[in-house]
């Protein structure tokens, strides 16, 4: 079985001790492609170096790089962080453009000047995306409706992923009309992810990747406690298709071929 994790921040701090050796485990499992996803300009070296440390090592997952601004660090960004965003979809095989989007969770990022900002960012994402000829991989979180107004207004037609997709079934529906597949976490392993499992029986598997969000949304099996975060890694991306198989009541094998298609679809690499 060959599986495409379709996000991941497998370049964060919490690997620095062990990559080599997840990765090498990961594609023991049947991980063969993973992407590596950009969320502050200070980390954008960070993100760069995993990526050429993977196309360096052996018996590893192909990687792919998407660096982007990502909306709850709204405060941080600025003007000067997307001309460096630029100059690396320039200068470097990119995938896609993100994680990028909306994000209302917090209270003060309701807030008009905060909001606006983090409108104003996405905008440009889209413009440079747009630009490079490069699909978008979108954060959203309780901004569903906005999110859905601006690629429309932006007339964004490149598609993507809707990552970690946490609307409701007529969400997910608009999204795939835009063209994007919609992003399956571990958080498809929870029994009471009812609204997640809805999503999943209207759409279907032709309109689903999965992913893990590594170091974050451990498969409820992985987690070893309930008082401290559990480090998700690529390695648990299997448990995400396995809970996505009994739920639609697919065989694996077959399942994870159609998740593959569509990986390589919304990132348009063709068949691969």
């Amino acid at each position: 079985m060959q599986l495409f994790d379709t996000h991941t921040h497998f370049d964060v701090a919490d690997f620095d001790h062990d990559r080599q050796h997840l990765a090498e485990q990961a594609k023991r499992v049947g991980v063969d492609a993973l992407v590596l996803i950009g969320f502050l300009q200070s980390r954008f070296n960070d993100l760069i170096q995993t990526h050429q440390q993977l196309q360096s090592w052996e018996n590893v997952p192909q990687s792919y790089l998407a660096p982007g601004l990502h909306p709850f660090y709204i405060e941080q960004h600025q003007p000067e962080h997307l001309q460096d965003l630029e100059q690396i979809l320039q200068q470097h095989d990119c995938v896609a453009v993100g994680e990028i989007g909306l994000d209302t969770f917090l209270k003060e990022h309701k807030q008009p000047e905060l909001f606006s900002k983090q409108q104003h960012y996405f905008i440009e994402q889209l413009q440079l995306a747009k630009q490079y000829q490069k699909p978008v991989l979108l954060h959203i979180r309780k901004a569903h409706a906005d999110t859905i107004a601006i690629l429309k207004t932006q007339k964004f037609k490149l598609g993507g992923i809707a990552h970690a997709f946490s609307g409701g079934v007529e969400e997910a529906k608009a999204m795939i009309k835009l063209g994007f597949k919609i992003g399956i976490t571990g958080q498809i392993t929870n029994p009471n992810a009812k609204k997640l499992h809805q999503v999943v029986h209207a759409i279907g598997s032709e309109h689903l990747v999965i992913e893990t969000d590594c170091p974050d949304m451990t498969p409820l099996c992985c987690q070893t406690s309930t008082e401290h975060r559990t480090r998700n890694t690529p390695v648990n991306l299997p448990y995400v298709l396995d809970s996505l198989a009994q739920i639609l009541e697919r065989p694996q094998a077959q399942l994870a071929q159609q998740l593959w298609q569509n990986s390589c679809a919304a990132l348009h690499l063709g068949s691969q």
